[in-house]
């Protein structure tokens, strides 16, 4: 299994692998790392899932997580089609493993911040999709879009103003200090991602 490869060797010691994922620290991606590496992994934030692609053929990283497909919404086609272009001849990488990961979206705010003062919220639109019950149920609020749930989360504590939320799990709250203002608001209380881990393949090497 993938957590075996953990670490490889390099100038007579063990070092971390890198493995990159879309998003920021704290995304789902991040969460899939932690786990099938159970500590032993670098995480690579990468701004697009075509980045994470190109960050394992250039060598930055040893492996990639990218989404593929979640219980709510169906196919994640970016995702997907970053696999497509990954396991193509351009860059030749195979799929060498895949996880599953559970997805817990909250609503997240400033420290000091109340549900009934929200007026906008900001996350990725795959998230926001996963939610649409309680969207559809709280119209008042200002839907944005954003490249991933824990940047928007990181955005909110950098930037945001009162008002202000973001849709993301609960490590990314951890990490930028931010408070839950509504826990669990997918759709699906059983929501989940399957990732898939690509590295170069085995024939290139």
């Amino acid at each position: 299994g993938i957590a075996r490869v953990r670490a490889r060797r390099g100038g007579g010691r063990v070092t971390a692998v890198r493995v990159a994922f879309q998003g920021e620290l704290g995304a789902y991606g991040d969460q899939v790392i932690l786990e099938q590496w159970r500590g032993a992994a670098t995480a690579v934030p990468s701004r697009t899932f075509e980045d994470v692609v190109t960050s394992v053929a250039s060598g930055m990283a040893v492996f990639g997580v990218l989404p593929i497909w979640n219980s709510t919404i169906g196919d994640i086609v970016p995702g997907r089609a970053a696999v497509q272009l990954g396991c193509g001849n351009q860059y030749n990488l195979a799929i060498i493993s895949d996880a599953r990961v559970a997805v817990r979206h909250h609503l997240l705010g400033l420290p000091g911040s109340a549900m009934d003062e929200i007026v906008t919220v900001s996350s990725h639109p795959a998230a926001l999709a996963q939610c649409g019950r309680f969207l559809d149920d709280h119209p008042r609020l200002v839907v944005t879009p954003a490249y991933d749930t824990a940047g928007a989360a990181r955005d909110l504590a950098t930037f945001g103003r009162s008002g202000s939320s973001a849709i993301a799990g609960a490590r990314a709250a951890s990490l930028y200090g931010l408070v839950v203002l509504k826990p669990e608001i997918q759709d699906d209380p059983d929501n989940f991602t399957h990732f898939v881990i690509l590295a170069t393949h085995p024939a290139t090497r």
